[in-house]
């Protein structure tokens, strides 16, 4: 059985997955005199005593703007050097020697001024040791090591086109220039609103060595939302994909008195106006600009600055601009490749995830840049259908997919495996009980192999991951929101361990990681090296609020104090509004989110991901389920039923064929989410009852025990705004939207009273 491209995200067991076409490269005129322009003093050798004192000066005082620091990986930056002076005689500022990194003189922790610089949390031995580099001076390393290398491939006319690594380079500088040309001033914004590609990466990078602070955009905002970011980071610059995200733009450009130029990356613009470029023109608009005026911006560049902006979704007000610095960005990076072990020059990731949020940056760009790895770009409809057909030709090596894109891989694969013949489901199932035991085993170090493992590896585990296009994989992660333990516990049973991440766009991304050789279900896994975790006021079950510590740790929020005092204490920890606890091996659980808990009227602290997490699994017609019931005097829940999605990933009225299989099982000859609602379908009703019930006698306490509920006419999506662009739920908005529907459910309470 084939996988079909109407199967979503989701794939059937194939046999024959497909290979890459062979690929074009994209040739261009050798126009850029490749130069590091590092912000690095070179100094004679120091001894490690020297070295390590000089960091810990860098923590105490910060007057002295050049801080004596080990170099990372000197035996890299000795084949940089050998590479590139045996092939040019060109400047390359890389050294084996000891280097002093210029930092901007700074002596607090954090600040909201686009201007300003910050102390670095730098530690004299470790991981928090290593050498400080500005995002110019990563690239430069990556180049100078792996210049002929891919790095950027996207489909034109159906066949991959890469650009490599030099070449890349040479793109981020010219579109540096141009942005300086067009009018970028120093810490101001070029925003960038459009799908992920090439184009967008070019955008970002060059925006950040022209000394301007790049923010991404969310392509689901509203034209009123994109004002807000452009106005608030100083945007003189916006880059849009299409005619469709030119129109927002233009409605509320009246309402940006900073903005001097638009780019649209793809496609023909359809009006001509003086401040309107296509990607062709604006590529060439800077090629008067002298190589040493861009040179001059790069050298002023500083580690320990501000390059970019991450926006929040704002569920709980405007969005906030939160600053990460270069530091932030590449120590991160290089952290978070060391971990998960990649190789540089041979790694390959699907770029689909929002650019905009912090996850699918750090990942996409950053990470990869450290590692030398080649970053394919998805279709635009990949979360509506051709994502698994992209990991198919692609086979990467590492892969990144929000709970949701696993969810939904898992409800297209039950579904496929519904419809099975007898014989060929009940293989499935028994090589997944084998999958199950042996991956927990695997999980706690007892690697005990069960009997047939080999034949059920051979039959079924490997033909999911080929037919899933992960059959090369080394890794597969999950982060930005709660996955459920129904979730992982399923692709443990195909041989494929989900790995949780945490952290957030505060922490420049990732702060706990798990790995294949150290994880545990449920939990997102260890603190990173050279970071912290504490766990503030905890209480009598070890549950207290997660703080963070390290040069992960955000500069700030742009021009919003009270925000930042709120979000970093005085002793520089990042309160992350989260609830956790740590086992005794040092893993790390998230229990709930503060924000997010339950306060009854009775005063019990409820957490919701649990309980509706618990019916999700119990019934699996149900798509979402929210919890209601703060200051209220007893639990409530909204649900939505699983359905088909259109092509613009609006929800339909027609049922998944999940749950068609579930109404179908219940003897109803039902497809609509309507029809049930309308005749408040018996079995369907009893059966989420009946589901609740078992949650219910599961509760730690009756206020824990959930009292009423209601099916809503349609289902949680970005579109319809209960979704966040990262498929996390918007509680606030959600009540906002259906607060008749609540209202309803109390009344008819009181009623009964």
């Amino acid at each position: 059985m084939s996988a079909q491209k109407d199967l979503g995200i989701g794939a059937a067991v194939d046999d024959n997955s497909e290979s890459i076409p062979t690929q074009k490269t994209k040739t261009l005129p050798d126009c850029t005199n490749l130069k590091t322009h590092s912000s690095v003093l070179f100094n004679g050798e120091a001894s490690g005593a020297d070295l390590g004192a000089a960091s810990e000066n860098q923590e105490t005082s910060s007057s002295n703007s050049q801080v004596l620091v080990r170099p990372p990986r000197s035996s890299e930056l000795k084949r940089a050097t050998d590479r590139v002076s045996a092939e040019e005689p060109k400047a390359v500022p890389l050294s084996t020697a000891n280097v002093v990194a210029t930092l901007t003189p700074a002596d607090q922790l954090w600040t909201t001024s686009r201007d300003k610089a910050v102390r670095l949390r730098m530690e004299g031995s470790g991981w928090a040791s290593e050498t400080p580099v500005t995002v110019h001076q990563l690239f430069w390393e990556t180049v100078a090591n792996y210049g002929e290398y891919p790095a950027l491939a996207s489909k034109e006319e159906g066949q991959w086109v890469t650009l490599t690594w030099r070449q890349y380079y040479e793109q981020c500088r010219a579109a540096a220039k141009s942005f300086l040309k067009l009018g970028l001033k120093r810490y101001n914004g070029v925003g960038i609103l459009g799908f992920n590609s090439p184009e967008w990466f070019i955008s970002d990078i060059g925006c950040i060595l022209a000394g301007g602070l790049a923010t991404g955009i969310y392509t689901t905002n509203s034209p009123e939302a994109c004002q807000y970011v452009a106005a608030h980071c100083t945007a003189n610059i916006l880059v849009v994909e299409n005619q469709k995200q030119l129109d927002k733009i233009l409605q509320v450009k009246d309402q940006l008195p900073h903005l001097k130029a638009i780019v649209q990356y793809k496609g023909e613009l359809k009006k001509k106006a003086p401040f309107l470029y296509t990607w062709a023109e604006f590529m060439k608009f800077g090629e008067d600009v002298p190589e040493e005026q861009l040179d001059a911006v790069i050298d002023s560049l500083r580690a320990n600055e501000c390059c970019t902006l991450i926006y929040t979704s704002g569920t709980t007000g405007n969005p906030k601009g939160v600053m990460l610095s270069h530091d932030n960005l590449t120590w991160t990076a290089r952290s978070a490749a060391a971990i998960v072990n990649t190789v540089s020059g041979e790694e390959k990731v699907v770029s689909y995830l929002p650019l905009s949020h912090v996850a699918a940056q750090v990942f996409d760009m950053w990470i990869c840049m450290s590692s030398a790895a080649t970053t394919y770009f998805a279709e635009p409809d990949a979360l509506k259908g051709s994502l698994v057909t992209t990991l198919k030709e692609v086979h990467p090596t590492y892969f990144l997919g929000v709970p949701r894109v696993w969810e939904k891989m898992q409800e297209k694969m039950k579904s496929v495996g519904a419809k099975a013949p007898p014989l060929r489901k009940k293989v499935a199932d028994w090589a997944k009980s084998i999958g199950l035991r042996y991956t927990y085993s695997a999980m706690t170090g007892e690697n005990a192999v069960p009997w047939g493992f080999t034949l059920a590896n051979g039959l079924v585990f490997k033909k999911v991951r080929a037919a899933l296009g992960l059959d090369n994989c080394k890794a597969c992660f999950t982060g930005a929101a709660p996955i459920t333990k129904d979730t992982l516990e399923y692709f443990m049973s195909l041989n494929i361990p989900v790995l949780e991440n945490y952290g957030m766009s505060e922490s420049s991304g990732p702060h706990t990681v798990s790995l294949n050789s150290d994880y545990r279900i449920t939990s997102c896994g260890k603190v990173i090296p050279g970071s912290k975790v504490k766990l503030d006021n905890p209480d009598k079950d070890g549950n207290g609020e997660i703080c963070f510590l390290g040069r992960n740790v955000f500069m700030g929020y742009l021009d919003m104090p009270d925000k930042t005092v709120e979000a970093l204490d005085e002793d520089g920890w990042l309160h992350s509004g989260d609830l956790g606890r740590n086992d005794e091996q040092d893993f790390l659980y998230i229990t709930g989110r503060i924000k997010e808990l339950i306060i009854t009227a009775g005063g019990e602290n409820i957490p919701p991901v649990p309980i509706e997490d618990a019916l999700k699994s119990e019934v699996p017609i149900i798509s979402n389920a929210m919890l209601i019931g703060d200051k209220l005097k007893f639990l409530s829940m909204l649900l939505t039923l699983k359905c088909v999605t259109d092509d613009n990933g609006e929800p339909t009225d027609e049922l998944s064929p999940e749950a068609l299989d579930f109404c179908r099982q219940h003897g109803i000859a039902v497809t609509k989410v309507s029809e049930i609602i309308a005749n408040k379908e018996p079995a369907v009703y009893n059966a989420i009852q009946e589901g609740l019930n078992r949650v219910n006698a599961k509760a730690r306490s009756n206020a824990q025990k959930v009292q009423k509920w209601v099916i809503l006419e349609r289902d949680f999506s970005v579109c319809g705004g209960e979704l966040g662009p990262t498929l996390k739920l918007r509680r606030p908005i959600v009540v906002k939207m259906y607060q008749d529907k609540i209202n309803e459910m109390y009344a008819v309470a009181q009623e009964r009273e």
